[in-house]
């Protein structure tokens, strides 16, 4: 694999809590591991927004396998942990993961239409 220049910035932000105005706020976890075919970059992150209350509206993670949608059938095949919850009790849906930098620049932009969404039914 290409070396990720954009890894040591993901590693930097390990243990941040980003607030995001109005009681939402953003935590990041990233930390090196050793490469495996679920793995294949070597890092294993969080990147999570939360509700005020403290409950979990989004996710870009790899801690866990996730199965595609439909009729799909991969037996036998190993699939990278990368993916991404949309939703509390959301399992999971599949996330390309390219480099680090471009990691980051996914989850804020979800993060920006997420809140977006969330916000835009809020009185303030």
């Amino acid at each position: 694999m290409n070396r990720d220049p954009g890894i040591e910035n993901l590693l930097e932000l390990h243990g941040q809590i980003i607030d995001q105005g109005h009681g939402y706020w953003v935590k990041i976890e990233a930390w090196r591991t050793d490469p495996t075919a679920e793995v294949p970059h070597g890092i294993r992150y969080s990147l999570t927004l939360h509700e005020p209350d403290g409950t979990r509206i989004l996710g870009y993670d790899n801690a866990h396998g996730v199965k595609l949608p439909g009729k799909f059938k991969y037996a036998g095949r190993i699939m990278p942990y990368d993916h991404t919850h949309r939703h509390k009790e959301g399992k999971g849906i599949p996330y390309e993961f390219q480099d680090a930098q471009q990691l980051l620049i996914d989850f804020f932009e979800s993060v920006d239409r997420v809140l977006q969404e969330v916000r835009g039914n809020e009185v303030y």
